[in-house]
């Protein structure tokens, strides 16, 4: 049963791409006809980086399985440093996530510029199967997992308030 569940899972990726570049890169592999996987959902920012570290957390969080950051190649940037900047913050974010535990290749960064249409969609293509190949995320994931004492413990106070007026005065 696990092995069917495994061919089946197809990862969802959050893509945050500089306008600039890696979105215009994204753009000419739509133009170029170049294939990709339907996977990723973009998430277009003015640069890679104003892509704060919460968003990359938040985003696991809230069910992806996979997130790339895609920017400009260091030296290209329109902002001028903004990708090296980019480059310092996600090298302590993963350094983070390692700590946390988290797989290796579950958040990933690129380097994109707009004349790469092809480099794009073969960056997908990589980073939907090394996603694919972990499996469906399961740390940070919020989840209603709780243990029964603590559900029982929530299911009696809501009777208790339910059945006190005086509480909800």
């Amino acid at each position: 049963m696990k092995k069917q569940e495994e061919k089946q899972f197809e990862p969802k990726i959050v893509a945050f791409l500089c306008t600039w570049c890696s979105y215009a890169g994204a753009d000419l592999a739509g133009i170029g006809r170049y294939q990709y996987p339907p996977n990723i959902r973009v998430i277009r920012v003015p640069c890679s980086s104003r892509v704060d570290p919460l968003y990359i957390l938040k985003a696991l969080q809230n069910g992806a399985d996979g997130v790339l950051v895609s920017g400009c190649h260091p030296g290209d940037c329109h902002y001028i440093e903004g990708n090296y900047y980019a480059r310092r913050k996600f090298l302590i974010l993963k350094n983070l996530l390692e700590f946390l535990g988290l797989e290796e290749g579950r958040v990933q960064f690129s380097w994109v510029s707009a004349a790469e249409g092809e480099r794009f969609s073969q960056v997908i293509k990589e980073v939907t199967e090394s996603v694919r190949l972990l499996g469906p995320a399961k740390k940070m994931v919020k989840t209603l997992d709780m243990p029964e004492e603590i559900m029982r413990e929530l299911m009696e106070e809501q009777k208790e308030d339910q059945t006190c007026p005086e509480r909800h005065e």
